[in-house]
């Protein structure tokens, strides 16, 4: 499986952005996917995953109720539409597939879980 992830861009705080990933691969409907983000100086961070199959959703924290993950199936692309953008969603953002275990929550956003991961997207937002 291959990923590219795109979207990103620089936008005002209160602004939104979506971003894709587009993958290859005849059995990506599959895989759980995941968008992870890193910020200078910072660990890179879960933000949201979707599961193959069932499409069941997991959100980190400070993302629930601004950012929604989605997948087209047919199209082989999973999007992240963010709304609500604050200064501290600025990173450099990545989408990640593997098969994580969604029924262990702890386990969804652990970046080890997933197997392939495309290059990052800038996403800036200023205050």
């Amino acid at each position: 499986v291959q990923l590219q992830a795109s979207g990103g861009g620089l936008v005002q705080a209160g602004g939104s952005l979506r971003l894709s990933c587009a993958a290859s691969g005849r059995t990506f409907g599959r895989y759980g996917v995941g968008w992870f983000r890193q910020a200078p100086g910072k660990e890179r961070e879960f933000v949201a995953a979707i599961r193959g199959g069932t499409g069941t959703t997991h959100y980190e924290d400070s993302v629930k109720g601004r950012f929604t993950i989605s997948r087209d199936n047919a199209k082989n692309t999973v999007s992240l539409q963010m709304n609500s953008l604050k200064p501290e969603d600025t990173a450099v953002y990545y989408c990640a597939a593997g098969f994580p275990p969604f029924a262990i929550l702890s386990a969804i956003g652990v970046s080890t879980m997933y197997d392939y991961w495309g290059q990052g997207t800038q996403v800036t937002v200023s205050s």
